[in-house]
């Protein structure tokens, strides 16, 4: 039996996992729409607070008895195999679903499902995009890979048949969406572990853009422009700075701090102009993407203005932590060599006495197969302070190590320790320097560290 099949007849589902950030707007629609929840996870979170608020029970740890009354089980793509409750259920029989199944058969129940992917500025994109159609009161529902402060959450219930999602390629998890416009932000090289060529990679965004009937694509990104070609009976509308683009940016001026204001222009006539409020020429990028998604969506000229001016950042997207006496604390999610480059460069165009690089890899295997980008980004930093790998779902075949990453950064030091590590900023920092943490993992809590150094002193 399907997944969406089960949710016809099942009201009981248990969630494993329940904190995570994709899990827990998923189970926010599931209640709203009358399901009975329950839920477990390791650690106390905002999330856990948002969930129990709603009502629903939430068990710290992971125990066979979760399980009890589930007619259902959903888990999160990090779960090991060998965790209790998984066994459990699959011991009694009950059917299992991993997050990603649960996701596709969610976006089925809306009628107008945006599903936004690229290999970088999803989450930026995604919040754009729903800043805008927040304030067009088109009261939509979302799913977001990071915190949106105009809602306080990675997802929200609306009321209407349209539906915000983030569509990551991770282990081809977008395919299991079923999206009304995709929205193709860019193609990069990541996840090779899995896709193993380019061409692989290509493939997939292809099939993905291929399930939708409007498809919004990056017009000036050659990987993406070559995996959407093909497509036929598709409503296409490209966007990017280039003029011929049917969205385009132009007269774009760089303010202080490299906030850019520019004119929006719809098939080479003027739309709007707007003076986006997030550092960073990719943005511009995303602001006009999520431009060409949310007038899809019904949003008009004036609310595009209204909405990306009024977007300060997605929660980990270049997010201000400190910003007194000099220093500058910025955390922000970029993982990926291409973006820790243009997270590092709209930093430096901030002009900081010095940049510190704090940077936790994440994979064995993006760090093996990606080392020599990594070192050659990160050296832009004045200062870098690596932390130890964040294997995650991995297993080190690779035998790699941060070290060995260290070694290629002229001047770095590793630490291992978070607290270490923010004793060592808070030793070393001095005014006029700013501070990136980066990375996909944990590595936020060394900012947080840091920050409560500085305001308890």
């Amino acid at each position: 039996m399907t997944i969406d099949q089960l949710l016809k007849t099942a009201k009981r589902i248990h969630m494993i996992g329940i904190g995570g950030a994709g899990m827990c707007p998923l189970a926010e629609i599931l209640h709203h729409d009358g399901y009975l929840l329950s839920g477990s996870d390791n650690n106390e979170s905002d999330t856990l607070s948002r969930i129990r608020a709603l009502g629903i029970p939430v068990q710290l740890g992971h125990r066979p008895e979760n399980v009890d009354g589930a007619q259902m089980v959903v888990y999160t793509a990090a779960l090991l195999p060998d965790n209790p409750e998984l066994l459990e259920a699959k011991k009694r029989g009950i059917p299992t679903f991993e997050r990603a199944a649960l996701f596709g058969a969610v976006s089925r129940r809306f009628q107008n499902c945006i599903g936004i992917c690229g290999t970088h500025g999803k989450t930026t994109t995604t919040s754009m995009t729903m800043q805008i159609l927040m304030q067009s009161d088109l009261d939509p529902s979302a799913v977001i890979g990071g915190r949106l402060p105009l809602i306080g959450a990675n997802g929200r219930v609306g009321k209407s048949e349209l539906f915000v999602c983030e569509a990551c390629e991770f282990k081809d998890t977008f395919l299991q969406l079923s999206p009304r416009c995709a929205v193709v932000l860019n193609i990069d090289a990541d996840h090779l572990d899995y896709f193993k060529t380019m061409e692989n990679l290509k493939r997939s965004f292809t099939k993905f853009a291929d399930m939708a009937e409007t498809v919004i694509y990056n017009g000036d990104d050659a990987n993406t422009v070559e995996a959407v070609g093909a497509l036929a009976g598709k409503t296409m509308v490209s966007f990017g700075l280039a003029p011929e683009n049917q969205w385009s940016a132009a007269h774009i001026e760089e303010t202080g701090g490299a906030f850019a204001l520019f004119d929006i222009s719809h098939d080479g006539k003027f739309f709007t102009r707007v003076q986006l409020a997030v550092p960073g020429r990719h943005n511009i990028y995303n602001a006009l993407a999520a431009t060409a998604a949310a007038v899809y969506a019904g949003a008009d000229a004036a609310h595009v203005k209204k909405g990306l001016e009024s977007f300060f950042g997605a929660g980990r997207r270049f997010e201000t932590l400190y910003n007194r006496d000099g220093i500058r604390v910025v955390d922000d999610y970029a993982h990926h060599p291409k973006e820790l480059l243009v997270t590092l460069r709209s930093a430096l165009e901030m002009k900081p006495r010095r940049l510190w690089a704090v940077f936790q890899p994440f994979t064995y295997s993006r760090t093996y197969l990606l080392m020599e980008d990594f070192a050659r980004v990160l050296s832009l930093a004045d200062r870098c302070v690596l932390t130890e790998i964040m294997g995650s779902r991995e297993v080190n075949e690779w035998g790699v190590t941060a070290g060995e990453l260290a070694g290629k950064i002229p001047g770095s030091v590793l630490i291992g320790d978070f607290d270490q590590a923010a004793q060592y900023l808070y030793e070393n920092l001095q005014p006029g320097d700013m501070v990136l943490t980066l990375g996909c993992g944990d590595v936020y809590k060394i900012a947080k560290k840091l920050v409560q150094k500085y305001e308890n002193h």
